[in-house]
């Protein structure tokens, strides 16, 4: 079970490499400051042990990104047992602040007060959503908790090359452009889908561009959310000359409702990639809105500004 401060014990929890020595070694990893706030995901969807999986390795890999880092996880629709909710999480990690700061005085210690955020909230979201967005202002207003919320981890260049990994590993895309072999089933068209209303079909447009660079084929966005926007893209594809399609989410995985990947696929008439999940750049980019709103790091390398 999660607990508030990150992945419960007996979960494998990623640990910064040893110190490379000699002249070329990499640089240190940047260290959260002491007092920092907390990094707490809002993870969206019915809660269920994949989405807890996935955002226990999101936050493990942002700690080992940022060592020192406190972590939660909160569900939007947490139930306080066996999910932790995000206003829960707030409030635990704000009293526990409190706490602190009170035991500090008690020992006799000089100690400013707390100030500024105990937590920093970060959506688990690719593109925007602004019902998604709205409950979790809403939930950080409930917890009563001094919290900032960061904007969606995209659009980003990031999320383009794990859109094409996710096409890659369902044999839907070549690996990599630069290599002499073929994919028999590679797609030719792609329908880049996403949930969250127009604002978020433009958004993922703009990743589309950046994926239809990497694989030199046409990609266009789609509402999952939306009926008949799947097909009706697809049929624009086909009409500009594609003749083998793929539908490739634009999306992290909880926010997914259940059945409507596949349902949007057959409408398509196409097969279909796996959301993004886990990917390792999830985490990264998940850190690098924390550090940006902080500004207590520089973002991590390979995140260019966006």
């Amino acid at each position: 079970m999660s607990s508030p401060n990150g992945p419960a014990s007996g979960l494998p929890v990623r640990m910064p490499r040893p110190r490379q020595s000699g002249r070329h070694r990499r640089p240190e990893p940047v260290a959260a400051p002491e007092g920092a706030p907390a990094l707490v995901l809002a993870v969206p969807g019915v809660p269920s042990p994949a989405s807890r999986a996935l955002a226990e390795e999101t936050v493990s890999i942002a700690r080992s990104e940022l060592p020192g880092l406190e972590v939660g996880v909160g569900y939007l629709e947490g139930d306080e047992s066996e999910y932790a909710s995000v206003a829960g999480v707030l409030a635990r990690i704000s009293a526990r602040r409190t706490e602190r700061y009170e035991i500090a005085l008690a020992a006799g210690r000089e100690v400013a007060a707390p100030e500024g955020p105990a937590a920093v909230v970060v959506p688990l979201l690719a593109g925007p959503d602004s019902a998604l967005m709205e409950r979790i202002r809403q939930a950080v207003a409930d917890s009563g908790a001094p919290a900032e919320t960061t904007d969606v981890l995209g659009p980003h260049p990031l999320l383009a090359e794990a859109v094409h990994v996710r096409l890659s590993e369902a044999g839907l895309a070549r690996a990599d452009r630069a290599r002499l072999f073929t994919v028999a089933t590679a797609a030719d068209g792609i329908v880049l889908a996403t949930v969250g209303g127009e604002e978020a079909v433009q958004a993922a447009g703009i990743t589309g561009m950046l994926l239809a660079a990497r694989l030199a084929v046409p990609v266009m966005a789609a509402a999952l959310d939306r009926e008949g926007s799947v097909g009706a893209v697809a049929d624009q594809l086909r009409a500009s000359g594609s003749t083998q399609l793929a539908l490739a989410p634009y999306l992290i995985g909880p926010e997914l409702p259940e059945g409507l990947l596949e349902a949007a696929a057959k409408d398509a008439g196409c097969s279909a990639a796996e959301a993004l999940g886990a990917y390792p750049a999830i985490g990264k980019l998940v850190l690098s809105q924390y550090t940006t709103l902080l500004g207590i790091a520089p973002r991590p390398q390979g995140l260019p500004t966006h």
